[in-house]
């Protein structure tokens, strides 16, 4: 059912806890199954590169890994770069899901953008192909069964 890698993260999560005084914090969930993830970055002001990432997850082991597996992606990479990890980037690097568990991977492309988002209203810059971040991920969404 779950990948060996998608264990690993869940049983020995990376990256766990908080950020004082980060540079960006994101906060998402999905109101239909509960989970809700935050990402917290520590971005270097002049170059832009993500000196470190951490995250808190409330919700089932598929988010935990996802969360997991997102902020080793972007930790060291610009905020450029940090944009390009999708939910299909994390799927793949935790060699698939699920399909009732995709929107998990959801959520941490979302939780990443949220965290860019903050950083970015703090800083008054603009993060190119960045949107304004929804709090739940299925804003706006006709109902639909999981």
């Amino acid at each position: 059912m779950y990948s060996d890698k998608v264990m690993d993260h869940f049983q020995h999560p990376r990256n766990v806890g908080e950020i004082e005084g980060a540079s960006g914090v994101g906060t998402v969930g999905n109101a239909k199954c509960g989970d809700i993830m935050r990402i917290f970055l520590d971005i270097d002001d002049e170059t832009h590169i993500i000196r470190d990432c951490k995250f808190k997850t409330f919700g089932c082991g598929a988010a935990v890994a996802t969360s997991s597996m997102a902020t080793e992606m972007v930790k060291g990479k610009t905020i450029e770069e940090a944009m390009q990890v999708t939910n299909k980037a994390v799927m793949e690097a935790l060699d698939g899901l699920p399909p009732v568990k995709v929107h998990c991977s959801l959520l941490a492309e979302e939780a990443i953008h949220a965290a860019l988002w903050d950083y970015a209203e703090k800083h008054g810059i603009v993060i190119e192909g960045l949107e304004k971040p929804k709090s739940d991920i299925h804003e706006g969404e006709e109902d639909e069964e999981y």
